[in-house]
């Protein structure tokens, strides 16, 4: 059925449920997707911003690509919400199912395959959701995330916009969630390392850099503690925190000092 405009004026304030009605009726939304409860689509705000949620979830459990860091949900996410309260997409789910019966496994093996080797983020997320681990260390992660800053300063030498990090945070809970803790205190640890690295170049959108470098910090310190690690392993994350403070970025020097302090805290409970 579709979705209930009360529950959605309930997500977000009444500022941001406003700019949500009228990019639903300036008709900036694109691309939407159902398949089962699984809701995909692009909003075009001042550049264009890939939006999921889930019919089944508490609250649909929405992700947005866009730098909102205020109260309740962002007003891409809004506008995706009141175009499903007129209607749902038709659901592809049948028409999957219907192919999975019929194809061969082979062939459905060497599809996967191929869309593994286009597509280096889709192999993570193959691995964080099917493998023990991927083996990619940190150092890798983060020569992911200057790839990132490298394809925002092609036109001029700064980034003023928010980078979009989500895929990592993604990567680190699931990689947390099937309980592969050293695998993503790696993710977590190459994502500090990698906006450490490149924060000199952020000429804008400081809150959104801000709160992604701090979600990965904590999620770096949460994962190390579970990882049950061995004295000499655990002293190689401390190292990593170390070599942080000492030739990081000022920016960042007391969030990771407070890491390492939390991390010691932690370790010693």
């Amino acid at each position: 059925m579709p979705v209930d405009q009360s529950e959605i004026q309930e997500l977000c304030t009444d500022a941001v449920f406003e700019r949500g009605q009228n990019y639903y009726t300036d008709g900036r939304i694109h691309e939407r997707r159902r398949v089962g409860d699984h809701i995909t689509a692009t909003v075009e705000g001042s550049k264009l911003y890939d939006v999921t949620l889930s019919l089944s979830e508490p609250n649909y459990n929405p992700s947005c690509t866009c730098p909102y860091h205020g109260s309740g949900e962002c007003k891409h996410v809004v506008a995706l919400l009141l175009s499903l309260s007129d209607d749902l997409p038709e659901d592809e789910g049948k028409r999957i199912d219907d192919v999975f019966e019929e194809i061969d496994s082979s062939a459905l093996e060497a599809f996967v395959r191929e869309e593994l080797a286009r597509d280096v983020g889709m192999l993570d997320r193959f691995f964080a959701t099917f493998g023990t681990a991927s083996g990619k260390s940190h150092d890798a992660y983060r020569e992911d995330v200057a790839q990132l800053f490298e394809e925002h300063t092609t036109e001029y030498p700064v980034v003023t916009e928010a980078i979009d990090f989500s895929r990592f945070i993604e990567l680190g809970e699931r990689y947390e969630e099937r309980e592969c803790y050293r695998q993503a205190a790696a993710v977590y640890g190459g994502l500090v390392a990698g906006i450490d690295d490149n924060i000199e170049l952020v000429d804008g959108a400081y809150d959104h850099y801000a709160t992604v470098f701090s979600e990965g910090l904590d999620g770096f310190v949460e994962s190390v503690v579970a990882a049950n690690l061995s004295r000499s392993e655990y002293e190689s994350f401390e190292q990593f925190l170390l070599e942080r403070i000492e030739s990081g970025s000022p920016i960042h020097q007391k969030q990771f000092e407070r890491g390492l302090s939390n991390l010691r805290e932690l370790n010693d409970e």
